[in-house]
């Protein structure tokens, strides 16, 4: 595995090029000829978003492994800090809960997903919507400032976790909480997954151990956790065979070994 600037490179250099596509074109795995496994990949662990209330197709690039708004006991009036913010898909959804009191926060990485989040945005006409570029494990916004942070399927895509929750401790308001949804490991993956920069980008080979990614949490001062959803990722045979021979493939099936998708909320105090 690269180290973590190389990391931080390839999933900016990935991203954005979704971000392109689906400019461009009607989405990230459709009628741009992205149809190949590579980026299929990204899209495999979604959840379906169109029937909640602020919704909008164009900020949903099909690139989350939850829904973390259901559980993030979002009110309005709040401040709401969504990481890896995209095109702006959660954050639309939460500031149809927060309503015109709160405010909505994005944080990305990718100048071309804030890009497309601000057009997003700009024919909404929402002046309490916010995206800055930055990253999650040191982002431009002050102490104290979240009643709620929400994250989806984004951070395992950082090197260091536990710099991104120790940040997320610190923009959180006393007696704020946060809702991510994540992907985690139960087991040990094959070592071409792990070693695969695609794979990190597409949110497995950078995934953690379950038992590690709680305690990860619990060590950044946080209480009553709680995971509230919990399903398996079931990768197609079709994007295992890039990484993995017959044989691999066969004894991936056969073993206990296990992606998944977690929803997690925990407080700050």
């Amino acid at each position: 595995m690269q180290n973590e600037k190389e990391i931080k490179e390839m999933v900016k250099e990935k991203y954005g090029q979704i971000a392109k596509q689906s400019t461009s074109c009607c989405g990230p795995t459709s009628c741009c000829g992205t149809t190949d496994s590579k980026i299929v990949g990204y899209t495999v662990m979604q959840d379906e978003y169109d029937h909640l209330d602020g919704y909008v197709a164009d900020a949903d690039l099909g690139l989350g492994c939850g829904m973390p708004t259901e559980f993030a006991g979002i009110k309005k009036g709040d401040v709401v800090v969504d990481l890896g913010s995209g095109a702006g898909n959660d954050v639309f959804v939460a500031r149809a809960i927060v309503g015109d009191e709160g405010k909505v926060i994005g944080i990305d990485m990718t100048q071309e997903m804030i890009d497309k989040a601000n057009r997003n945005n700009q024919k909404l006409g929402y002046k309490n919507v916010e995206f800055h570029l930055g990253e999650i494990e040191e982002m431009p916004l002050e102490n104290s400032i979240a009643d709620v942070v929400v994250s989806n399927c984004v951070l395992n895509l950082v090197p260091s976790k536990q710099k991104a929750f120790a940040e997320i401790y610190r923009i959180l308001k006393n007696n704020g909480h946060f809702c991510v949804s994540d992907i985690v490991i139960k087991g040990e993956l094959p070592a071409n997954l792990k070693k695969s920069a695609m794979m990190y980008a597409g949110c497995v080979a950078g995934a953690v151990q379950y038992d590690e990614y709680l305690k990860i949490i619990e060590e950044s001062g946080f209480k009553n956790i709680e995971v509230k959803k919990t399903k398996i990722i079931d990768l197609p045979d079709e994007i295992l065979k890039d990484y993995l021979t017959e044989t691999s493939l066969k004894q991936y099936r056969e073993s206990k070994v296990g992606v998944f998708s977690i929803t997690v909320t925990a407080n700050k105090n």
